[in-house]
């Protein structure tokens, strides 16, 4: 790159950072005021089973990760990729997603306690248009139009969050808030179609056994996310799982804040020698976003969940800072998840398994007396990994 081309590119590479920060905070801050709104509207109960079917909802879209994930690295890796073939691909893994939610959807009433089967089948109509709009963002962000995805992404802040928003004031019940997110989510992703070209499918080329892999190894990383709070709601009083659904907001600021570098480098990690370089720089720009949360919620402690759901939380003792940590060390395993999958490491998925199993153990058979044992085993398994897969990062660049 000569010298007259390096700023404006460099110009544009700060131009594309900030679009996809915004977009990506403004739709985390959407998702925060959702559940502000749903803390201040709903009783402990209700608040803690609206927040475990989102947790759901979000474990329910790692194969659209999956397929971002392979898609982007595709189309950045091709001049002229199969869009028709991927967008094939897309339909595939919405519709399999879908079905196979639909058949789950009896278990998961009662694995939370659900008073009816209605919330399980609205989670199942928000992922089908969930899962296709992930291909959407993978066919943009390989193609480094950031600029396109941050629009997408802030039009999918606006239609799903704001529907649920929509849906819980008119219902006032976790079925009316999934309800609008479902119907939101249909919306983005005919934008999501239309933004991108309106491929057609062609039934060819369908990379089923990369989606496979990443799907395997980003559904570890969203477990670990969310695994902690469903395991809460199962094994905790009602209102102490309402209590622990407050502090897993912090865990999710923390995870979410620096998701922007994620979006940025995952097309650079394409190839090897840009993954080498830029890997250290996104580790450390997370690792100092990150600190300030966790600052923060040192400071504050426990004030900070009546900050978040008002005075009715103003009494609680559940220290705060494990949530921030835990989510803190997602957010680094996240970057070196993407890293491995790039170069096509299968190992990362062991380990991401390995930590998801030991996390679930702990927690439902020893650890789970209280809110803070639950969330100190989330916190340790995290620190864990990030640790483990650095090594792993590093032990490859031996290689």
């Amino acid at each position: 790159m000569s010298v007259a081309t390096e700023g404006p590119a460099r110009t544009g590479h700060r131009v594309a950072a900030i679009l996809v920060s915004l977009a990506l905070a403004g739709n985390n801050a959407a998702s925060y005021v959702l559940s502000l709104v749903a803390a201040r509207i709903l009783a402990p109960g209700a608040f803690g089973e609206l927040s475990s079917l989102l947790a759901v909802l979000v474990i329910g879209v790692v194969p659209a990760m999956g397929l971002q994930t392979v898609v982007a690295l595709r189309v950045a890796r091709s001049p002229a990729p199969q869009t028709g073939s991927l967008f094939a691909l897309g339909l595939l893994t919405s519709g399999i997603v879908a079905t196979a939610a639909l058949t789950l959807s009896p278990l998961l009433v009662l694995l939370l306690h659900l008073g009816s089967l209605a919330p399980a089948l609205l989670v199942t109509a928000a992922l089908g248009p969930l899962t296709l709009l992930g291909l959407f963002h993978g066919l943009l962000q390989g193609g480094h139009r950031f600029a396109t995805l941050a629009g997408l992404i802030g039009l999918e802040g606006l239609g799903k969050v704001g529907g649920s928003l929509a849906g819980l004031l008119v219902a006032g019940s976790p079925a009316g808030a999934l309800a609008g997110a479902a119907i939101g989510s249909l919306a983005v992703a005919v934008a999501g179609w239309q933004v991108c070209g309106r491929p057609r499918p062609r039934w060819a080329d369908r990379h089923g056994g990369e989606i496979l892999h990443a799907a395997q190894a980003m559904l570890a990383l969203v477990l670990l996310v969310n695994l902690d709070l469903v395991l809460a709601r199962h094994a905790l009083p009602a209102a102490s799982a309402g209590e622990y659904a407050l502090g897993a907001i912090v865990t999710k600021i923390a995870y979410w804040l620096p998701q922007a570098v994620g979006v940025l480098v995952l097309p650079r990690f394409a190839a090897s020698a840009g993954r080498r370089r830029v890997l250290p720089v996104a580790l450390a720009v997370c690792a100092c976003l990150d600190a300030v949360v966790l600052l923060a919620s040192v400071v504050l402690g426990p004030a900070l969940l009546a900050v978040i759901g008002g005075s009715r939380y103003s009494g609680s003792t559940m220290p705060v800072w494990p949530f921030a940590l835990a989510g803190s060390m997602l957010a680094l395993v996240q970057i070196l998840l993407y890293a491995r999958l790039a170069d096509g490491d299968r190992r990362v998925t062991v380990l991401m398994w390995a930590a998801v199993a030991v996390e679930a153990v702990l927690i439902t058979t020893w650890l789970h007396g209280s809110a803070t044992q639950v969330v100190t085993v989330a916190a340790g398994c995290a620190g864990g990994l990030a640790v483990a897969g650095a090594a792993l990062e590093l032990r490859a660049r031996r290689e």
